[in-house]
């Protein structure tokens, strides 16, 4: 690899397909962390590439799409399949200055990369070596008939390892804004994008022109309400919104959507706010339920927000199985509006 003074953008024409906010389009969540990852390698001469397949074919999602033919060999790496070698890899590199981003083809496979990742990755920084500006990205979640090794939400393997910071973003605008606030950042970032939001017509929003960043550690109200708050994130944040308009058609009920964005650090003031208005919560995630992140927060909320609570804490999750090849077994499986809609309904009668 070359240097950090050798390294220069090259002056060619940027691709159509990544050209989408300086012409004011709307972008999709995966266009929208495309720009991000170009803009943050455009920005900074350390930043740079490495995955399985992620140069000349693109990606498996084609979020790296021409990145190779603009940004050369030296910044865009494929690599063998070996998730803990090439992870192993962006760690010494990020020891050196550098700023990589890994690409796992599926974040399923993130596993290979635990050792490294909990082991040392997370820990550098507390043993005396200095900043680890790593970010691991790529795709997770269920819903599009992956089956059990290609849909998984692996978050909360991580969760309990400090050193690591955690990313699950449900908007086009979030995608972006937070990536680049994962690459700027000096601590080791795991970022996870559910393959279900990457081209959803519906989520195509008009980013800003201007640089912008999303800090990492900030939850986000998605839909105010007083009746009951709903904790989500990723997928789970627009299944809510559904939830809460089916909810407020039929009941009256008016649902308050926050979407955590960031996983670690969790922003329990922002919890915790919306629990002392509402005075009910449900916590409702993709990831299966035993060790899921809704029981974190329902005790963090008792202790801290007891006293405001008019109904128990209620959370809605995949149940604790392996993802299903079948359809019908996968929709069994994963949270659906209907399970948001019964459980709010429940709380309500508090």
């Amino acid at each position: 690899m070359a240097t950090v003074k050798e390294q220069t953008v090259r002056p060619r024409e940027k691709p159509e397909h990544v050209r989408h906010t300086e012409l004011g389009k709307p972008v999709t969540l995966l266009e929208a962390i495309r720009e991000a990852l170009w803009e943050e390698m455009e920005r900074d001469p350390t930043v740079f590439l490495l995955g399985e397949d992620i140069g000349s074919y693109g990606g498996a999602f084609k979020v790296t799409e021409g990145f190779l033919d603009y940004f050369g060999a030296d910044r865009v790496m494929d690599t063998p399949i070996s998730e803990a070698g090439f992870t192993g890899a962006a760690a010494g590199a990020a020891h050196m200055g550098m700023r990589p981003i890994v690409e796992m083809q599926f974040m399923d496979f993130v596993s290979c990369a635990y050792e490294p990742l909990t082991n040392y990755v997370a820990t550098s920084r507390w043993r005396g070596s200095g900043p680890v500006p790593l970010v691991v990205r790529g795709p997770v979640g269920g819903g599009v008939r992956g089956g059990p090794f290609h849909s998984q939400n692996p978050e909360m393997a991580f969760f309990h390892t400090p050193g690591l910071k955690i990313v699950y973003p449900a908007t086009a605008h979030d995608a972006k804004g937070l990536l680049k606030a994962a690459i700027r950042d000096d601590d080791p970032v795991l970022y996870f994008e559910h393959k279900k939001l990457y081209r959803l017509p519906a989520l195509r929003e008009t980013l800003p022109n201007e640089d912008f960043v999303v800090p990492l550690g900030q939850a986000r109200v998605h839909r105010e309400g007083k009746d009951i708050t709903v904790v989500a994130y990723g997928m789970m944040v627009h299944e809510s919104q559904r939830a809460a308009e089916q909810l407020e058609q039929e009941d009256g009920l008016q649902i308050e959507i926050l979407d955590l964005r960031t996983l670690l650090p969790l922003d329990d003031d922002a919890i915790v706010q919306s629990v002392r208005k509402t005075n009910r919560l449900l916590v409702v995630h993709e990831d299966t339920r035993t060790g899921g992140i809704a029981g974190e927060i329902a005790l963090r909320v008792s202790e801290r927000a007891f006293e405001w609570l008019d109904a128990p804490i209620l959370r809605v999750t995949a149940i604790d199985t392996p993802v299903p090849y079948s359809p019908p077994l996968e929709d069994y499986f994963l949270p659906q509006v209907s399970d948001i809609v019964t459980a709010c309904r429940y709380l309500a009668k508090y």
